[in-house]
C-alpha cells in the first residue's frame, strides 16, 4: 500500500508540475560536437575574461606547440599599435594530452570601446568590447551551459541582445573526463567568449577527480578557464571576486573547502571587509549549489555551504545569489536563514543553460512562500543594473526560434535601502 502511495504521489507532482503552464517542457537534445578547422598555428577556443582593472586576459589554444603567446591589438580592425606577452601550459589527463593553452593579459584599456586583436601572430581577427566606465551595465547569465542543441539555442538567444559580461556559475562543458569535449566546448563557446569577458566559477561536472592520479580535480578547468582569482588575493582559481562598474561580484566555490578554518571562508571575509559601497554600491554572488531549491533535484546539497557562509553575506548585504545545478530555474524572495527576510539577498537558481542531463521537472508541491516563481525550461537571464540603486533582472525562456521573457523584477540594491544599512 505504501508503494503504492507513493507512485500515486509521483504522478500527481508530474501532473501538477507538466500543467503550470501551457508551455509544452522540451527534452534533452544531441551532443553539438565541434571539430577544430583551423591549421596546427592558428588560435582556437579563444576566450577573455576580466583580469583586474582595465585588463582583458586573452587565452586560446594551438595545435603546435611553438606559437608564441603574443597577442597584437588596436582600435582599428587590422591596425595593432599595441601587443603583449603571456605564458603557455598544458596537460595530460590519462591518455589525453592538450594543446598549447595561452594566456595573455592585455591594458591597460579604454573602457566601452571596440578593440581588435590576433592571438599567436597568424589566424583570423577577433573584437571585443570593453565593459563602460559607468552604469548602465548589463550581464547575461547562464549555469549549466554543457554543448548540446540546447546549449546552442541559449547562446544564440545571448548572443541575439547586447550584454556587457557574462557570468556562468558552474559546470562548463560537461566533459565528465571526455577531455577531448574540453576542446569542443571551446569551440562552440568561441563566437561569443571572444567578443564579451566570461566569468565563471566551478561546477560538479567541472571536478573530473580521480582517486591517486588526480587526486584534486579541476586539472582542465584551471589550465583553460583562469580567472582574476590572484588580483582578487584569492589563493584558487576556485574563488574570488572582481569589481566592475559599480558592482562587486563574488564567485565562490561549491566543491573545495569552506568551513571556518578553510582558505575560501577566510578570504571571503577579508574581501567582504573590504568592499567599499560607496564605489560599488551593488553586491552579486554566485554560487553552484543552490542555497535555497524547492526542486526535488539536488536538495540540501548546497545546506552545509549555506550554514558556514550565509551569515557573512548576510551582513555585507550582497543584493542577489545567482546558483546553477538545478536545471530549472527559480526564484526566490528576499530570504535569511529560510526565512523571509527585506534585508538578504534573492536567489534566483537557474542551471537552465543547455546541460546534456536534461530538465530537474520535479518541484516540492505546494511551493513554499518564499519561492516566487519556478519553471523547468532552458533559458538564460538578463541583469542590468540602470545606476547605483535600482536594477532590472529578467530571465528568457527558450524556444526553438525565439526567446521568451518568462519572469522579471525590478530590485533595489540594499545599501540605498535605509532599513539595511
Amino acid at each position: 500500500m505504501e508503494l503504492f502511495s507513493s507512485h500515486i504521489l509521483f504522478f500527481l507532482l508530474l501532473i501538477a508540475t507538466m500543467c503550470s503552464s501551457e508551455y509544452t517542457r522540451p527534452g534533452s537534445r544531441p551532443l553539438v560536437f565541434r571539430k577544430n578547422d583551423r591549421s596546427d598555428s592558428e588560435p582556437q577556443q579563444v576566450h577573455i575574461s576580466l583580469a583586474g582593472q582595465d585588463h582583458i586576459r586573452v587565452s586560446w589554444v594551438t595545435s603546435d606547440k611553438n606559437v608564441q603567446s603574443i597577442v597584437e591589438y588596436g582600435k582599428t580592425s587590422g591596425k595593432y599599435d599595441a601587443s603583449a606577452t603571456g605564458e603557455s601550459t598544458s596537460y595530460r589527463y590519462l591518455f589525453y594530452k592538450s594543446g598549447e593553452i595561452h594566456h595573455v593579459k592585455i591594458g591597460p584599456l579604454e573602457p566601452n570601446t571596440t578593440y581588435y586583436y590576433k592571438c599567436g601572430g597568424s589566424g583570423p581577427e577577433f573584437s571585443f568590447r570593453t565593459p563602460p566606465a559607468v552604469f548602465p551595465i548589463e550581464f547575461a547569465v547562464a549555469g549549466d551551459l554543457g554543448q548540446t542543441e540546447w546549449t546552442q539555442s541559449t547562446l544564440t538567444h545571448i548572443g541575439s541582445m547586447d550584454y556587457d559580461v557574462l557570468l556562468l556559475p558552474g559546470d562548463l562543458s560537461y566533459a565528465d573526463y571526455q577531455q577531448p569535449l574540453w576542446d569542443s566546448f571551446g569551440r562552440l563557446v568561441e563566437p561569443y567568449a571572444s567578443g564579451r569577458p566570461w566569468m565563471v566559477t566551478e561546477g560538479n561536472h567541472d571536478i573530473e577527480k580521480m582517486p591517486i592520479i588526480y587526486p584534486h580535480g579541476f586539472k582542465a578547468y584551471n589550465a583553460r578557464w583562469p580567472m582574476p582569482y590572484q588580483e582578487s588575493g584569492s589563493a584558487s582559481n576556485l574563488y574570488y571576486s572582481f569589481d566592475v562598474v559599480g558592482v562587486h561580484i563574488i564567485m565562490l566555490g561549491s566543491y573545495t573547502d569552506f568551513d571556518a578554518n578553510s582558505d575560501q571562508y577566510k578570504w571571503l571575509q577579508n574581501d567582504l571587509a573590504s568592499i567599499d559601497k560607496a564605489n560599488t554600491p551593488w553586491i552579486f554572488a554566485l554560487i553552484h549549489a543552490p542555497w535555497y531549491n524547492t526542486n526535488l533535484a539536488h536538495i540540501g546539497e548546497g545546506e552545509n555551504m549555506r550554514q558556514a557562509l550565509e551569515q557573512m553575506l548576510y551582513k555585507a548585504r550582497v543584493d542577489v545569489v545567482f546558483t546553477g545545478h538545478v536545471h530549472a530555474y527559480e526564484r526566490f524572495t528576499r530570504v535569511y536563514d529560510n526565512n523571509v527576510d527585506q534585508c538578504g539577498p534573492i536567489h534566483v537558481t537557474i542551471g537552465d543553460g543547455g546541460n546534456k542531463e536534461g530538465l530537474a521537472r520535479m518541484f516540492k508541491i505546494p511551493s513554499p512562500s518564499i519561492s516566487l516563481y519556478r519553471e523547468p525550461s532552458f533559458g538564460h537571464g538578463r541583469l542590468r543594473v540602470f545606476n547605483s540603486t535600482h536594477a532590472h533582472w529578467s530571465w528568457h525562456r527558450n524556444n526553438d526560434n525565439n526567446t521568451i521573457m518568462a519572469d522579471e523584477i525590478w530590485l533595489k540594491s540594499l545599501s540605498s535601502t535605509t532599513m539595511c544599512k
